[in-house]
């Protein structure tokens, strides 16, 4: 009869432990979730504004176009200037992809800050 009570209580144990387990926090759960989203899209936007500025770079210090790290810069940057790489057209093709590339950047790191501050918000972060 003894055994029968450990073996009961041991089972007791395991089951209260069981439930101790299963308890999920989803509110501080969805509150990392939507942090670590909110991080995702800041740095997206980060590495956008980089290779934007990158490309300003190479173009005002007259890099090589054929250089393969060059050619690959400026394709991702014509992508990433949306309607922005034709938004002034001073007749300084420097001055010209300076200032619009430049307003593309700063658009980027602006909209990517917005929409980590509303993920955060929505996902109960702090």
């Amino acid at each position: 009869m003894a055994e029968h009570a450990e073996s009961s209580s041991e089972e007791t144990e395991t089951r209260v432990s069981r439930s101790r387990r299963a308890t999920v926090d989803w509110r501080r759960t969805s509150g990392r979730l939507a942090s670590v989203v909110a991080s995702i899209v800041r740095w997206v936007g980060l590495i956008f504004a980089a290779l934007l500025a990158i490309h300003v770079v190479f173009t005002v210090g007259s890099a090589n176009p054929d250089n393969g790290i060059v050619s690959f810069v400026k394709s991702w940057a014509d992508s990433l200037a949306l309607g922005f790489s034709d938004l002034f057209t001073p007749s300084d093709e420097k001055l010209r992809v300076l200032v619009n590339y430049g307003i593309a950047a700063i658009f980027w790191l602006v909209v990517s800050g917005i929409l980590a501050k509303i993920i955060r918000r929505v996902g109960g972060a702090s």
